[in-house]
């Protein structure tokens, strides 16, 4: 029998129609990623499912004494102790253990019984304590009260109270947001082994790949489901629109270009671990400009000038608050073109690092050495709460750099999105996406050759964190990287530092290594020394700054040359269009049909030969 079955649903909001006969089945065990762009009604689909919306059309029909599990922003009693929180989230528990203490006879103490039996009640406490370890939290902090925990640790809490239930129909909403990439690679295999169905909402791409076995896809008001994690949903909605457009011999022959790169690039990485690593998501990566946008993201960091090495030195460094060490005795190099992912759960000093490396944080002790020149780009991970709610992008950019012109202004911010009209809407009007947009664009605005990223992605969308990556492989600078995207860090990272502790060490592996570390702690993984190759390292270090160096140019030149072709392709359109209407066949038209048939003419050779250009460039970058 089905756990959730959805029949010719339709949903409205404020008269707007979200969803139109929409369909889904989610049998036992099943598990159904949920995506979309924002506010196509995502959220909104998951509400209606628990009764807390209602709908205007079609049916929702769930399996009797099915259990649902959905997270509630807010617990009822923020005095309880986080544990007394979870265990009290499973109402049927709590109450027959209340009943079980003034039974009206025997039989029924004999029926509570055997209940708390079957829901396995005295195992309960062990099972709650389990899931909020796995969450971050000690076994101090379960004992304390909800009510010293901030925002983000009460939705871990919450996120421990619907995974407690065990239920039949566990519905999740974006619950990455609030984690760390620790509890994030926890939830994944939590997630693995549950044996209910879910319905997941997730811009997390490893969830998305590893959790489930289908993918919803809430686009132009309806549902379409793609069998498989979402890797594969790509590659079906790549052959897709491949098959519809016209262009598709000259993506075959850019993808056969990439993947000619990629094996090229393998034979020279078989020494790093995380290389290659990288190079086994880079041939996951969608080839064509967008998968759940209408309007593809695109993100384009300004390029730098190479300073000699090293960028930053750090000598026996201590980082702390009020004299209180939290890291200690750091030291450590930084060169040009160096991608390092900082690892290790919340509170153990990743953001107290970054902080130092973006100067925002002085040592308690010990040397920092760095070029007069460097210039440093941070991205805070909260820091969108410090924007100003009444001003507008542009009024952010002209604060930062007064020798910026509003036409400068509006021009950098289009490179991360960030286009005309957006650029001049209210701080407080935009979304979450759009903020985040805004930050990496202040964050680069005076060409840093060092970025900082503290959790950039809390709400970029799955095509924003492509875009993003695409970027981080185009900039020329160094990164320093503190992520709960385990794809961003496999992607962008060449380097993983474990932050444990109280210090900084090595991570000799890839995530995967990581990963099993942590579901096996006792496995040695990390070394406080240079590993044996770290000469080979530093040449391989070398080797990819010099190739970035060169292929600057090139670069800035297919950009280029893939504006054009937009140019060119739409005046294409839009010329066509007007062929096409049967009225513009007049003898007043007639001279302008003759000129819109010979630029017609001209617009397609000037995109064939645009499109040789491109190929030659691609080539010689690929070279």
């Amino acid at each position: 029998m089905s756990i959730l079955v959805i029949s010719h649903l339709t949903l409205r909001i404020a008269g707007r129609t979200l969803l139109e006969e929409a369909n889904l089945t989610l049998e036992p065990g099943k598990k159904v990623g949920l995506i979309g762009k924002n506010g196509t009604g995502k959220s909104t689909l998951l509400r209606t499912i628990t009764g807390e919306m209602s709908h205007e059309g079609g049916e929702i029909q769930i399996a009797k004494r099915a259990r649902i599990a959905y997270i509630r922003q807010e617990q009822s009693n923020p005095q309880l102790s986080l544990l007394e929180t979870v265990l009290q989230s499973d109402t049927e528990r709590t109450t027959l253990l209340q009943q079980a203490q003034h039974p009206a006879n025997a039989h029924d103490l004999a029926e509570i019984h055997e209940r708390l039996r079957v829901i396995e009640a005295a195992s309960a406490p062990a099972r709650a304590s389990s899931i909020l370890a796995g969450l971050g939290f000690s076994a101090e902090g379960q004992n304390r009260p909800l009510a010293d925990f901030s925002g983000g640790w009460r939705m871990r809490v919450a996120l421990a109270c619907a995974l407690f239930l065990n239920p039949d129909l566990l519905l999740l909403d974006e619950p990455t947001n609030h984690l760390d990439l620790e509890a994030t690679l926890w939830l994944q295999n939590w997630l693995q082994r549950f044996h209910g169905a879910a319905l997941i909402v997730s811009h997390d791409r490893e969830i998305l790949d590893n959790t489930v076995s289908a993918i919803a896809h809430l686009d132009h008001k309806k549902l379409s489901l793609t069998p498989g994690g979402y890797t594969e949903f790509v590659r079906i909605r790549q052959e897709r629109q491949l098959q519809h457009n016209r262009t598709a011999e000259r993506i075959a022959q850019k993808r056969a270009h990439m993947e000619s790169f990629i094996q090229r690039f393998r034979a020279k990485a078989t020494k790093a671990r995380q290389a290659q690593a990288r190079v086994k998501a880079l041939e996951k990566m969608p080839t064509l400009d967008a998968i759940v946008e209408d309007n593809p993201v695109h993100f384009s960091f300004p390029e730098i000038t190479a300073l000699p090495p090293p960028l930053i030195r750090a000598d026996s460094v201590s980082l702390g608050y009020d004299g209180h060490p939290l890291l200690s005795n750091l030291s450590f190099r930084i060169d040009q073109e160096d991608r390092i992912a900082l690892l290790g759960a919340n509170g153990n000093g990743k953001s107290t690092l970054a902080k130092f490396l973006s100067g925002k944080l002085a040592p308690l002790q010990g040397e920092l050495l760095h070029s007069p020149k460097l210039r440093v780009g941070y991205f805070a991970q909260h820091q969108d709460e410090e924007l100003n709610e009444r001003q507008n992008a542009v009024e952010h950019l002209l604060q930062a750099n007064k020798n910026l012109t509003p036409t400068q202004a509006r021009s950098h911010l289009a490179h991360f999105g960030l286009e005309a009209q957006k650029a001049e809407t209210k701080i407080a009007s935009l979304s979450g996406g759009e903020k985040a947009r805004l930050l990496l664009a202040l964050c680069t605005l005076h060409a840093p050759h060092l970025l900082v990223l503290d959790e950039p992605t809390n709400h970029l969308d799955l095509d924003a964190r492509e875009a993003l990556i695409h970027a981080l492989a185009a900039y020329n600078g160094s990164v320093i990287l503190i992520s709960h995207d385990p794809h961003l860090i496999t992607t962008v990272s060449d380097q993983l530092w474990l932050v444990k502790d109280g210090h900084v060490h090595p991570f000799e592996g890839d995530m995967e290594d990581y990963r099993q570390w942590l579901l096996e702690p006792a496995q040695p993984t990390s070394s406080a020394s240079p590993p044996a190759n770290s000469t080979n390292k530093k040449d391989e270090r070398r080797e990819r700054a010099e190739h970035r160096a060169a292929q600057a140019p090139l670069r800035k030149k297919i950009q280029q040359a893939e504006t054009q072709l937009a140019k060119l392709a739409q005046e294409q359109a839009e010329i066509e269009h007007q062929l096409a209407q049967p009225d513009f066949y007049t003898e007043a038209n007639k001279h302008t049909l003759v000129t819109l048939n010979s630029r017609l003419a001209q617009i397609k050779d000037e995109i064939q030969t645009k499109e040789e250009e491109w190929l030659l460039f691609q080539e010689e970058i690929e070279g």
